[in-house]
Order: structure tokens, then C-alpha cells, then sequence
């Protein structure tokens, strides 16, 4: 009896499989830490096979857990972090490791690239801000700087796509990631034009088409099979981007209502439902994504800020160090359960904290490379707890700004990932404002209560929060210049 569901998703932190019932109740789950190497120059990478071997290694563990998987499965899919560039040869083969989305490389040519007056016809075709973490970016990079990658490479994968040709022997991509980055959004396909203006015409061959997962699928292959332990022919779907497969399982699509998916993970990423393309807001500083749903005509329009939880670890090492330092050897569950400690024991909007702390500077609601995370305020009466305060505000604050800058903050938000956690980010984030319906809504947890003394300081302090990003943009630009960063 084929009653099991198998999702993968290749995240940028864990590789998982997870085995749902086809009511969508999780069963069980298996993962493994995912890994990747950063160089100098701020290039992050990712091993091609690893990553393969690693998903292969999720799914035998699933197994263990999950008697007969592999009879009981009746489709598996796959979805998997989204932007960067994973190139394959004519013979299927990798051609050297992956460009991930964290990869900074390409930051001071896509300010050079943004500078350009067709870029905001660009921007208005796909509905997406240029920025380092995408795949025209990226190709845009090696395109100028090292042209015989991309004369070795027969087809231009993201994460998910490797993994589904990995299974199948399809090369394809969806349309969500395919049409944010080289497409017409409205169309879903993809544009002549855009790839004019990044000055890719030449190299349209590197693109796969695009397959709708909705409707289409591909199967499992005899060595594939072999490899996972699964049962040759079984059907493989290639998910919508991880972005938009998270939105729908937090709750986006509710047309009932006015709501918004904000992920506090790795980065953090906000989106609001467009129901049609003519829903979708278009910002005058051309940042943002606009995704296609797996939906008829509807789209996840998205802001993402490159460094979310990214701030919280920096400040549990600050935390870490210092009490190693003292002999102490506390986890990380133990710093997180003390983080909610500093934090209620201090003065809500003390300081100002600007969360730019990725090597790759910041996407959204603005552009820049150069962007660096800061607290601004700092006096000697300021202990530890006031800046873990902070941290989570500045978190909060930069999910405000994504929001504003796609219309306004929507009256209830949905909050997920692993920061989410924390009943203090919670409190902040909800005082800053006020096939679904069988696999989401009843999984929704409680709302969380609104604080008014709580919103109105918030209100107050907000306006200084875009102030000092406005203002800081010369003097990042300075430093980085200083330090001699380069494209």
C-alpha cells in the first residue's frame, strides 16, 4: 500500500528527509549538518557529490525509522535553499563546487550592474532586485572574471535541481527560482530581454527548462534507486524554491485574510500574498523577490535581510567565549534558555541595532555589499542583557523595514523557524503590529498576545532605525573601500 510521502530540502544549515502519512502528518524525520567552505574574497562553496551522498544518507536513515519505506512511498519531492549556482557538464558531471546564496563575490559588480538605467526594466519584468546571492549575478561574475568555467559547463543547476537530476536523469528547474531570476514573472518563462541586460544571451544555453511539479513529475531512476534505497520508478516531484514551499506550510496562502510568513532562520525572509500579478507591488528601489506560487496566478512577493539568526550566534559566541574564558563549558540550549534571561531583564529600545552582519551585506529592503551590522547608543550603563535586547529588536526592526517596503506590515503575521523559538523575539516581533486549511491551519500554534506599551515605544523608536541605515551607507561604503574590497 503506497501511503507514505517523502520532502527533501537541501537547506544551507541541515540536509533532511522527512516521511509524512497523505493527510500531511509528519511521521518522521532523519538529517545530517550540511557543509560548505568560505574563501577569501567572500566566496562560500558547496561540494556537488557531498551533497548528494549527504541527501542519500537522509533517506537511508528514514528507513530505519520507517518500516518499508520504500514499498510504502508513493512520491518523493524535493525542494531545497534557493539562489546560487550549481554547474554541471555535458556528461553530468559537476564543474567544481557550487556558488552558494551566502557568496559575496559578485556584490560590487551588481552595484555596478543596478547602476545601469535597464536595470529597472529588468526589475520590472522579473519583479526582483539584482544581488549577489542569484544565479544571473553569479554567471554575470564568472562571466567577466572566469569565462572557461562557464565554456566547461552544459547546464546551470540551483540546489534542488541538482538533487532532482540526481534522482531522475531530468534536467529541469521550476518556476519559481527560474523565473525570479532570468524570467517574466507574469509569463512564468523566460526573458530575452533580462538575459540581454545581464549580458547572458550567450550563454541561455546553461538554462534548463522549466517543469511545472504541480502537474508533472519524473521517475525515480534504476541508479538512483539503487543508491537511496528506494524503489525504481517511484515519482519524483521537483518542489517550488524552499522560500515559498516554507510560506505555504506557515500559512501564507489564506485569502481570507491579511497575512504575512516571516522565517527567522539563517536569513530572514518576509513574505506577503499577491493573489494575482497585478497584487504584486514593485518598490522604488528595486529590491525584493517576486516568486511564483504553486498556485494558479498567485506569487510569495518576498523581502529577505541576508543575516537573521547569523546575529543571534554572533552573540551567543560573545556569550561562550566569555564564560569559557571563566571555566565554564555552557551549550547552546543552555545560552539559548539565558538569551531570554538578558533579554527580559532589560529596557526595551535602549539602543539601536543595526543586524548587517553577513560578509555579504545586505539584499533587502536595500542593496549593499558593503553593510555592516552596529549598535548605536552605547553608553557605560549598557550591560550584556541590554545588548541581547537589542540584537532581537534590530531583527524585528529589519523585519518591519521588508515589509513597508512591499506596502505595509500585514495584520497578523505567521512566524517560523528556529528563532522563533524564543518567547522574547516572539513578544518583540508582535509588538512592532497587529489544500492549506487541512495540511496548515489546524498546525497553527497560538497567537501571540499584542502589547501596547510594547508597540508604542517600538513605533517611536523605528523611524531612527532607517534613519541610521541611510545615514551609514557612506561611511560602510569607506570601510570597505579602506579594507580594499574588490568585485
Amino acid at each position: 500500500m503506497k501511503d507514505l510521502l517523502i520532502g527533501i530540502d537541501a537547506g544551507t544549515s541541515v540536509i533532511k528527509s522527512v516521511a509524512f502519512d497523505l493527510s500531511g502528518r509528519q511521521l518522521d524525520m532523519a538529517s545530517v549538518t550540511n557543509s560548505f567552505v568560505t574563501l577569501e574574497g567572500g566566496g562560500a562553496e558547496q561540494d556537488l557529490n557531498q551533497t548528494w551522498r549527504d541527501m542519500v544518507l537522509t533517506v537511508l536513515d528514514l528507513a530505519t525509522k520507517i518500516p518499508d519505506l520504500a514499498r510504502r512511498t508513493a512520491a518523493v519531492a524535493v525542494t531545497g535553499q534557493g539562489d546560487g549556482t550549481w554547474l554541471i557538464d555535458g556528461d553530468g558531471m559537476p564543474v567544481g563546487r557550487a556558488w552558494l546564496w551566502l557568496d559575496a563575490r559578485a556584490g560590487h559588480l551588481v552595484d555596478e550592474m543596478r547602476g545601469d538605467p535597464r536595470d529597472r526594466t529588468r526589475f520590472e519584468i522579473t519583479g526582483t532586485g539584482l544581488n549577489a546571492c542569484q544565479q544571473g549575478a553569479q554567471l554575470s561574475w564568472l562571466k567577466k572574471n572566469s569565462p572557461e568555467i562557464l565554456e566547461r559547463a552544459a547546464t546551470a543547476f540551483h540546489c534542488k535541481d541538482w538533487l532532482y537530476f540526481k534522482m531522475t536523469g531530468e534536467r529541469a528547474t521550476d518556476p519559481s527560482e527560474g523565473t525570479f531570476t532570468f524570467g517574466d514573472f507574469r509569463a512564468r518563462s523566460y526573458s530575452d530581454e533580462v538575459l540581454d541586460i545581464l549580458d547572458l544571451t550567450s550563454h541561455r544555453r546553461l538554462l534548463p527548462p522549466m517543469l511545472e511539479g504541480t502537474t508533472d513529475h519524473h521517475p525515480l531512476s534504476a541508479s538512483a534507486a539503487g543508491e537511496t534505497g528506494l524503489l525504481a520508478g517511484t515519482p519524483v516531484v521537483l518542489g517550488y524554491v524552499d522560500m515559498v514551499s516554507t510560506a505555504l506550510g506557515a500559512g501564507l496562502y489564506d485569502p481570507s485574510g491579511n497575512v504575512g510568513c516571516t522565517v527567522i532562520g539563517s536569513t530572514g525572509i518576509h513574505t506577503r500574498l499577491a493573489r494575482t500579478a497585478d497584487d504584486v507591488i514593485l518598490n522604488d528601489n528595486a529590491s525584493g523577490y517576486t516568486i511564483a506560487m504553486p498556485v494558479p496566478g498567485a506569487y510569495a512577493q518576498l523581502q529577505s535581510n541576508m543575516a537573521a539568526t547569523l546575529n543571534i550566534d554572533w552573540l551567543l559566541g560573545l556569550a561562550r567565549d566569555v564564560l569559557t574564558a571563566s571555566g565554564a563549558k555552557p551549550s547552546r540550549d543552555e545560552l539559548l534558555k539565558a538569551l531570554d534571561v538578558w533579554v527580559e531583564g532589560s529596557e526595551p529600545g535602549s539602543l539601536v541595532y543595526q543586524p548587517y552582519i553577513s560578509l555579504a551585506g545586505e539584499r533587502g529592503p536595500f542593496v549593499d555589499p558593503d553593510a555592516r551590522a552596529g549598535f548605536i547608543g552605547l553608553s557605560v550603563k549598557h550591560g550584556f542583557g541590554d545588548l541581547a535586547r537589542a540584537v532581537l529588536e534590530g531583527l524585528a526592526f529589519a523585519a518591519r523595514d521588508c515589509y513597508q517596503a512591499m506596502g505595509s506590515v500585514p495584520g497578523e503575521i505567521r512566524l517560523s523557524g528556529g528563532a522563533a523559538r524564543s518567547p522574547s523575539l516572539r513578544r518583540i516581533i508582535a509588538a512592532m503590529d497587529d489544500c492549506c486549511a487541512e495540511w496548515v491551519t489546524p498546525l497553527l500554534g497560538e497567537c501571540d498576545a499584542y502589547d501596547e506599551a510594547l508597540s508604542q515605544t517600538y513605533d517611536a523608536l523605528f523611524p531612527s532605525f532607517v534613519a541610521a541605515r541611510q545615514a551609514l551607507r557612506p561611511v560602510w561604503k569607506g570601510m570597505a573601500h579602506r579594507t580594499g574590497a574588490k568585485s
